[in-house]
């Protein structure tokens, strides 16, 4: 077996080499059929009639055409029909140069087109056999002749097969290529999804947490010489708000682990049932917020309630951070036919300027990959609803609000097409 595929490898590494090894056992078999008369009494018989030194010329030449057949095939069939009408319009005793002219017809129909084969065959058979039955030596009825137009139509035929099963082998395998890189560029495809949806995660978690911990840790130094008691409250909060995010960040990293490391997470991913907790850490950090809650039902996908969950985040976070000390907040979460719609209103001025870039926004996006270039020198926050929103196939626009403060709307298909939030 390793020695038929070093064989093959050989063959396809040196084709002239091949070739010339082809023709060197045609002009062998040629010389050696020159010989027999199949027409003896007592049926074929050898050395009765010897070849004459025209037919070995032509049998010679007709050989080394062969050499060429894979560079120039069509001017090696030319050849060789050429030598084979000479021998049958001049040869006597008969010489079968025809085979030459068999070999190179396989090779032309082996490399061009179907049609081109057929047109090319018939004519090649048409026109051996029709000199042969004319003006050959023999008879016009002899079986050489029929078989001049057999072996012809055989070799048009055996190198459309060929072509054909090459075709389709070739076909087979850039089908299977396609499939490899359609598996690779899935996978890759997963792995950056994946990769931003741990990226948004761990900023909505990160910048949540941290902007209490801010807010908190200036309200305990502001008031930690004249009213102790308040300050100590306010570290509590920044205890409890730093606590939370070491957890959230523990189990968004855990999802990195591989399969048997100890300490996976076990507690289920926030959502909607997590509401009223959010809301009540803004609250402890001063920010006033109002929550209306519809009938959603039980019903909704764990990417849309994560995704609903990360979005009411994201955006008290950056009312926190960005709408001022006045400033008050209002949540709306209702259930409208197969939607479920989010929205997040403040009323703050929102004048300084790390609001005009990190909630700067004119434009409505349904399409995650509509936002993707948007990131004009704030933060990455509303970037990541729209991507969220756009993952599950959803609408998400934010702007700020006739007479004063920011508007976040998020519609989110119950139904949704993204299998991750």
């Amino acid at each position: 077996m390793t020695t038929l595929v070093r064989g093959r490898g050989w063959a396809r590494t040196h084709p002239l080499a091949v070739d010339a090894l082809l023709a060197t056992v045609v002009l062998i078999c040629m010389v050696i059929g020159s010989f027999a008369e199949p027409h003896g009494q007592q049926g074929p018989t050898w050395g009765t009639r010897t070849p004459d030194l025209p037919s070995l010329l032509l049998m010679t030449l007709g050989a080394f055409a062969l050499v060429f057949r894979r560079r120039a095939p069509w001017s090696v069939l030319g050849a060789t029909c050429a030598a084979s009408l000479a021998e049958l319009l001049t040869g006597e005793p008969r010489a079968p140069v025809v085979m030459c002219a068999v070999i190179a017809l396989f090779t032309v129909a082996a490399r061009t087109d179907r049609s081109t084969t057929w047109r090319i065959g018939v004519i090649t058979m048409a026109g051996l056999t029709g000199v042969a039955m004319l003006s050959g030596p023999m008879p016009w009825y002899s079986q050489e002749n029929l078989g001049i137009f057999a072996w012809t139509g055989m070799a048009a035929a055996a190198g459309d097969a060929v072509r054909s099963r090459r075709a389709f082998v070739a076909a087979i395998r850039e089908r299977a290529e396609r499939a490899e890189r359609t598996r690779e560029e899935e996978a890759r495809r997963r792995v950056a999804e994946e990769r931003l949806r741990i990226a948004r995660d761990l900023h909505d978690v990160v910048a949540h947490h941290i902007a209490l911990v801010n807010v908190q840790a200036g309200v305990a130094a502001h008031v930690m010489d004249k009213r102790p008691d308040q300050a100590k409250e306010a570290l509590a909060h920044v205890r409890d708000a730093s606590r939370s995010a070491l957890n959230e960040l523990r189990a968004t990293v855990g999802l990195l682990r591989q399969t048997g490391d100890p300490e996976a997470p076990t507690e289920p991913a926030p959502g909607l049932h997590r509401l009223d907790e959010l809301v009540e850490t803004f609250r402890n950090a001063g920010l006033p917020v109002e929550v209306a809650m519809g009938q959603i039902g039980l019903d909704l996908p764990a990417a849309v309630d994560l995704a609903a969950f990360r979005i009411i985040q994201e955006a008290l976070t950056n009312v926190q951070k960005h709408a001022g000390a006045a400033a008050k907040a209002e949540v709306s979460v209702v259930r409208v036919g197969p939607n479920v719609e989010v929205t997040i209103l403040d009323d703050g001025p929102g004048d300084d300027k790390d609001d005009k870039n990190d909630r700067k926004d004119k434009s409505d996006v349904g399409d995650a990959s509509d936002a993707s270039g948007e990131n004009e020198g704030g933060g990455h926050g509303l970037i990541g609803m729209r991507e969220r929103v756009g993952a599950l196939g959803g609408h998400c626009s934010a702007g700020p609000r006739y007479g004063g403060g920011f508007r976040v709307h998020a519609i989110l298909p119950v139904t949704a097409k993204g299998g991750t939030a």
